[in-house]
């Protein structure tokens, strides 16, 4: 097979650049994307190579995202770094899929990856073309997930990284990777946004490869979600996608590799994309209903921390996949956020909250008559269950209704007894 030969497009004004600049967007301002050459290229083939890769035990064909890489980025094999990312679990739901009403409830567990969270997908590809541009320091803004990834990618490939997090708004869980990982953290007075703003004029002045998913070549690597779970259920399509929603990257992700699949014949269906976000960091979902232009969200509160974004970059290519997956957007509050992360983890699967807007949205489009109850539904679990444990803990002691006015619906508290026989009878009769 051919190598598949890529280039830069802007989303808004379809202006091409070669791969051979170091470029984040547009020079009208918008963001861009990682565009391959599908022409002449045979579907069926590159479906069959990529089914004789799986269960790989050696090299580069172990990672689930260079076992695609014809569609990921064909990168100079001096090039890879990789940590054996993705190969993530497909769950059946459950308690969660009952919660939710549906019948046919998978739940892609993105939290099985090396740092605990879909970011190693995008991470590994970003982390790639830095060594093809031949970066000695990676940086991004983050809330957590990001900032851990990328420090862990940085030492794989023997970059150093710095990391930019709003003060005092990141989860511990995720502080102490960065921290543990070598990142060099700056906690900013602001939130991500402002973060966000920062890294890039940063990595402008200061010649240091920037890794949000502004990078058209993070998105790429978080591709490969929407690649894994079709493998998984040996190409049969589902009816929908539910995934969470923050600065949109991955959602842009997963409809841009179905629609290359599609376009390549590989599969025969659309599913429909429903991206969930949360009522107090919902600028997509406001846009969405009200049918106004798009406006950030100026200070985002959120217990879902992954996904407290204001004013996401990713949102024109979010809207452009939304469009061709005849998807939806929906909101939820913190308590349907809550509730359903308490029947996700009841179910044994467990996710951080941000996960769990998967399972309240899925939830909450079925009982409006969006998602027929007989749907085979796949939900994205972003990330791993103690990137947040103090929102667990909070949950089931019922303590966060004070500031977030959640109340423990589901709470399962611990019981202080007295070390006897008799109490541990007496509780365990309660």
């Amino acid at each position: 097979m051919k190598k598949i030969e890529c280039h830069l497009e802007c989303v808004h004004c379809h202006r091409t650049y070669d791969i051979g600049e170091v470029r984040y967007k547009c020079d009208c301002g918008h963001t861009l994307d990682l565009r391959h050459d599908l022409a002449g290229l045979d579907g069926a083939e590159l479906k069959a190579r990529w089914e004789k890769r799986w269960g790989a035990r050696h090299g580069l064909d172990r990672s689930g995202v260079w076992r695609y890489r014809e569609l990921i980025f064909d990168a100079p094999e001096s090039c890879f770094v990789t940590r054996q990312e993705g190969n993530t679990r497909l769950y059946e739901a459950g308690k969660a899929g009952e919660y939710a009403g549906l019948k046919h409830f998978l739940l892609k567990h993105e939290g099985e990856n090396p740092t605990g969270s879909f970011k190693d997908r995008g991470m590994t590809c970003g982390a790639t073309a830095a060594k093809f541009y031949g970066a000695k320091i990676v940086a991004c803004a983050s809330t957590g997930n990001t900032s851990a990834s990328m420090a862990s990618y940085a030492v794989a490939g023997g970059m150093k990284s710095v990391i930019f997090i709003p003060e005092g708004k990141i989860a511990y869980g995720k502080l102490a990777q960065a921290l543990a990982f070598g990142g060099k953290t700056l906690q900013i007075r602001g939130n991500f946004d402002d973060a966000m703003k920062l890294v890039q004029e940063v990595c402008a002045e200061l010649n240091i490869y920037l890794l949000n998913s502004i990078n058209p070549f993070r998105i790429e690597g978080q591709k490969a979600i929407g690649f894994e779970v079709l493998q998984q259920l040996d190409w049969q399509v589902p009816d929908w996608f539910v995934i969470p929603g923050g600065n949109l990257g991955n959602n842009s992700a997963l409809s841009k590799g179905l629609e290359e699949l599609y376009t390549l014949g590989i599969i025969d269906k659309i599913p429909r994309i429903a991206v969930i976000q949360a009522a107090g960091s919902a600028p997509l979902a406001k846009m969405w209903k009200e049918h106004t232009p798009f406006a950030p969200v100026l200070n985002p509160e959120t217990i879902a921390t992954a996904i407290k974004i204001g004013n996401p970059v990713s949102y024109e290519k979010s809207l452009r996949g939304l469009k061709w997956s005849n998807g939806v957007v929906e909101s939820v509050t913190e308590q349907e956020i809550m509730d359903a992360k308490a029947m996700v983890d009841a179910a044994g699967i467990g996710a951080e909250p941000a996960s769990c807007c998967s399972v309240a949205g899925a939830k909450k489009l079925v009982e409006n008559g969006v998602i027929d109850p007989e749907a085979t539904v796949v939900g994205i679990l972003t990330g791993n269950i103690l990137k947040d444990p103090d929102a667990v803990i909070g949950y089931h002691q019922d303590t966060l209704m004070e500031h977030y006015g959640i109340r423990g619906t589901f709470a399962n508290k611990p019981v202080v007894i007295d070390p006897t026989l008799e109490a541990v009878r007496k509780a365990l009769e309660k």
